[in-house]
């Protein structure tokens, strides 16, 4: 936090849309996680992305439509960044997904 006041977020390429498009309770959930990151807080459920570069974090989001995840980055004193979000439709993260929120950290 700065000077007691939430981080604003930032949503890099089509970040803000595909969580717009997840189902209404994964989208309420993406929200409230990205809410509490804004206030200093941790997230419920989240893990290292250290493979898309230094500070990236996954908020993974369970829901009975499927799993969803949220890669962002709050180490950057501005803002944090929403680098990418998606349906996970497999146990491994997808390499395209990795490799757009690699190339989206580096926009910053």
């Amino acid at each position: 936090m700065v000077d007691g006041q939430t981080k604003p977020l930032r949503f890099l390429g089509d970040s803000l849309q595909q969580i717009r498009d997840f189902p209404e309770d994964a989208r309420k959930e993406a929200g409230v996680e990205l809410h509490k990151i804004q206030q200093g807080l941790e997230p419920n459920d989240w893990k290292p992305m250290t493979s898309v570069g230094p500070g990236v974090r996954e908020i993974r989001i369970r829901d009975e439509a499927g799993a969803f995840r949220v890669l962002y980055v709050a180490n950057i004193e501005s803002a944090i960044y929403v680098l990418h979000a998606f349906q996970k439709k497999t146990q491994q993260t997808a390499k395209r997904d990795l490799d757009l929120a690699e190339r989206r950290l580096k926009e910053i």
